[in-house]
């Protein structure tokens, strides 16, 4: 059956089921048959580590892969309601057919705890196509380095990955920040690839040590002492700390250019005042572009710097205007919720900036 052919079925289908879509039927049946819906099985489960649990996926048809530093969208449903994060693939790139995730639980990650303490082999989870700009140029860089801390090790862990297929021939750092080896569920991953490619240089640190003698502590600069930071393409994940300090220590020697960053930031509730004015600068990842906070929903925001995001009824009720929230604070304007989760969908014409916020369009 071509594809236009299979498309026109499948339109009918719809509107014969109507009000509810061809796959709700399906998934009464098998929630691993999909029509439309992309999906996929837990088909491997290890808690690796006191707060972590690494998850290898089979994606059903719909999967049309990823690149190494992207996104994607997992939602399980937890007491009758769907809730819906976004995770970075750990796995190689080169490895189309399965998805490794790794979640670390923190007090405020609902859904990470919730998977940590729950999922189980054969259970299907909801999915979104991969998304995201952190990423690895198409034409390798001869110089690498990454830096990643905690949870943030998952997408630079996959374009190592990546470069460990492709069996890349440039010089390659690998720098990684932890709270102790009990707390590292990839310790063994990179003990490998640091066995298999000794022409890489490959680190581990400990902020949080079990003994004296197993850290280094927070990052420092020499840390990366020997590496040409001007010749070389630097790929950030983790807290704003480590951000901070890698930031200041390229910026002081000229190469800030060459950072490549995805950040995670946590902003409490304290910090809402409702009576004071809109202040802040609203992010657009995707596009580049920013904007001054004027207090009104991201929608109309991202509409009003030129940008064009899928809408619907303006309204909260459709969803069509959701993106991912890279970090920052938003308020429900109905409800007067507030969110500090990173890497989040949010609806957009519900959801007001509350200070700085980056939002992936």
């Amino acid at each position: 059956m071509t594809k236009s052919l299979s498309g026109f079925f499948g339109s009918v289908l719809e509107a014969a089921l109507t009000p509810h879509p061809v796959d709700r039927y399906l998934e009464l049946v098998d929630p691993r048959i999909t029509w439309t819906d992309l999906r996929a099985e837990v088909i491997a489960v290890d808690r690796r580590s006191p707060r972590s649990v690494t998850m290898t996926l089979r994606p059903t048809r719909q999967w049309t892969g990823f690149d190494a530093g992207q996104f994607v969208q997992l939602s399980t449903v937890i007491k009758g309601v769907r809730h819906s994060r976004c995770y970075s693939p750990a796995n190689s790139a080169h490895s189309p057919d399965t998805i490794e995730l790794t979640l670390t639980s923190h007090e405020d990650g609902f859904v990470s705890k919730h998977l940590r303490e729950t999922v189980r082999t054969g259970q299907v989870l909801g999915l979104q196509p991969a998304t995201g700009t952190f990423t690895l140029p198409a034409e390798r860089p001869d110089s690498l380095l990454f830096i990643s801390g905690g949870s943030g090790i998952t997408p630079v862990l996959s374009m190592l990955r990546t470069l460990v297929a492709e069996n890349h021939r440039g010089d390659v750092t690998f720098v990684h920040y932890t709270r102790s080896e009990d707390d590292h569920p990839y310790a063994a991953e990179l003990a490998d690839i640091a066995s298999a490619r000794p022409d890489w240089t490959i680190t581990t640190h400990f902020t949080r040590p079990t003994s004296d003698a197993d850290t280094d502590g927070h990052f420092r600069s020499d840390h990366l002492s020997g590496i040409d930071l001007n010749a070389t393409q630097v790929f950030l994940c983790g807290p704003p700390a480590l951000h901070e300090s890698v930031s200041d220590h390229l910026a002081a020697a000229d190469a800030e250019a060459n950072l490549h960053t995805e950040q995670f930031v946590l902003v409490t509730p304290a910090d809402v005042d409702d009576d004071a004015p809109a202040h802040g600068q609203l992010s657009f990842a995707t596009s580049g572009k920013d904007a001054e906070n004027d207090g009104t929903s991201i929608l109309e925001q991202a509409e009003n710097a030129g940008l064009t995001p899928e809408f619907g009824c303006r309204m909260g009720i459709c969803f069509s205007c959701t993106a991912v929230k890279k970090s920052g604070l938003t308020k429900n304007i109905l409800t007067g919720e507030t969110d500090t989760e990173s890497d989040k969908h949010i609806q957009l014409c519900i959801s007001k900036p509350v200070g700085d916020c980056v939002i992936d369009i």
